[in-house]
């Protein structure tokens, strides 16, 4: 049941989404929204690596700077999304990841040979264009395009973070390198832009979205690290809906019906995506068994022949 703790995930990035609206309305800056995602992360992960004697030095730095550098590119492009979409559109976008990790997949990695999963890559994406032809004003298709480049840069810092994942990094170094970059970027942008946000509800709305973002990435970390794999990234797409919520509630967003349509086929081919994955892992293991046991029965035959 440890999965469960992606919904809890889910509804903390959404939240997070929503603050990054709040905190624009009253005029913070995306430099100044950046920086104050990764300051909490920085701030509890090196102390708690200090204080139980941890390094905080990689062995790698090559995959660290590739990871930062989509990861981080990813984050801008998705914050910019926000800025100037609904709060469901937006969060739509950004997690168009899996669909691209699918999509590469079908052309370079065999799974072109899967009739289920080229099936749910064209549902994704027939899903994208629901979203965006009833949700998109004309003024917004260039936010409308950061935001699915946000959703491709995820997807290749996600394969950078499985390589890490299989030379050993820890989760808590990767995330702690990760945020760190976060920081320096959003620095870079108030160097160049200054600091403007002055409003006590701004800098409220900006310590909530790090907070939300904070307590979202530990939760998610905690349901891969204890939970099932494949239940979690299923959950995952349930912060479409959460946002889908926040923006209906408190921003009284109406998605026409072809868009919640759109919003639906996303989560449908992740989590068709997601199943087939889990039939294959069944069937592979159910082969591993049958032959293990055929194993057994041979040298048992040739131990004890009759």
């Amino acid at each position: 049941m440890q999965s469960l703790w992606m919904l809890l995930a889910c509804a903390m990035f959404a939240t997070m989404g929503a603050f990054v609206k709040v905190a624009a309305d009253l005029g913070a800056t995306l430099p100044e929204i950046v920086l104050f995602r990764g300051i909490p992360s920085v701030l509890l992960l090196f102390f708690w690596a200090r204080s139980t004697r941890r390094t905080i030095r990689p062995p790698s730095w090559r995959l660290h700077v590739w990871r930062n550098l989509s990861g981080i590119t990813s984050m801008w492009l998705g914050f910019y999304a926000l800025f100037y979409l609904p709060l469901p559109t937006a969060t739509s976008l950004n997690y168009t990841a899996p669909l691209f990790i699918a999509g590469w997949l079908l052309f370079f990695g065999g799974a072109q040979r899967d009739p289920v999963r080229v099936l749910a890559v064209l549902a994704g994406f027939l899903g994208v264009l629901g979203i965006l032809r009833p949700s998109i004003e004309h003024d917004q298709w260039f936010a409308a395009l950061m935001g699915l480049g946000a959703g491709c840069l995820a997807a290749i810092a996600m394969m950078q973070i499985r390589q890490l994942g299989q030379i050993g990094e820890p989760e808590w170094r990767t995330v702690l390198l990760f945020s760190t970059g976060v920081c320096i970027s959003g620095i870079v942008g108030i160097a160049f832009q200054g600091w403007h946000t002055s409003n006590p509800l701004a800098l409220l709305a900006l310590t909530g979205l790090g907070l939300a973002g904070l307590v979202g990435q530990l939760t998610m970390t905690r349901a891969f690290g204890l939970g099932s794999t494949l239940l979690t990234a299923a959950l995952q797409y349930m912060t479409i809906i959460f946002a889908a919520l926040i923006g209906i509630v408190f921003w009284g967003d109406r998605l026409a019906p072809l868009a919640w349509t759109g919003i639906a086929l996303i989560i449908g081919s992740g989590l068709l995506s997601v199943w087939r994955t889990h039939s294959e892992s069944r069937t592979l293991r159910g082969r591993d068994a049958a032959a293990s046991q055929l194993g057994i029965s041979q040298t048992t035959q040739e131990t004890n022949p009759s």
